[in-house]
């Protein structure tokens, strides 16, 4: 297997894969690039872990080629673990980021919150035609902020102050965001998890 594909329309992720995987002379594609026909895959899971499964494994099987997808979002201790899932269409069908967040803050008001606790979540699973799935889980943990604040993130980045920093995702930028994001450490695992089965 010379090939392994990302399921994503992101560039940014499929661009941190190859980093990642250069020393395994693997080569990175996007699922897109190469079969632009691809369809989304309907998020039935109830679980980041069932959802990322399940789209490698669909795409994987339609494709008959190595898949990686995952399955991300925010988990808020005080709002029992929404967004989670549904962080991406939170605050209705379409993905608005500024109403997304909107909607945890007003809700933790309403709670009157005290507890801000929060972390990020990211499921990453490997399918490969013929092969058992591989999954790999990366949290990074954090706290909600009373307001926005930065612009250099997107999504939910604005509210969220990881532990041990004084500032936002959305502040701190993508260089630092990139080293210790749940995205981050759920590739980590799986690359390492890849070595032993590649």
């Amino acid at each position: 297997m010379n090939n392994i594909y990302i399921a994503t329309t992101n560039q940014g992720k499929v661009k941190e894969f190859k980093q990642i995987l250069a020393d395994l002379s693997i080569e990175v594609e996007s699922l897109l690039d190469q079969f632009p026909d691809m369809d989304d895959v309907e998020e039935t899971g109830k679980t980041f872990k069932e959802n990322a499964i399940l789209k490698a494994e669909t795409y994987s099987s339609r494709y008959q080629v190595p898949v990686i997808a995952d399955d991300s979002g925010l988990e808020v201790t005080a709002l029992d673990g929404e967004p989670g899932i549904y962080s991406a269409r939170y605050a209705g069908e379409a993905k608005n980021d500024s109403k997304n967040l909107e909607k945890v803050l007003a809700k933790l008001e309403e709670k009157q919150a005290t507890n801000r606790e929060a972390a990020f979540v990211c499921v990453m699973a490997f399918a490969n035609p013929g092969h058992d799935t591989l999954t790999t889980e990366g949290r990074c943990e954090g706290s909600i902020t009373t307001q926005p604040q930065g612009d250099q993130g997107f999504g939910y980045d604005p509210i969220f102050q990881p532990k041990g920093y004084e500032s936002t995702l959305a502040e701190l930028g993508p260089e630092v965001k990139n080293e210790i994001s749940h995205r981050r450490q759920a590739i980590n695992k799986m690359v390492e998890q890849l070595k032993t089965v590649l």
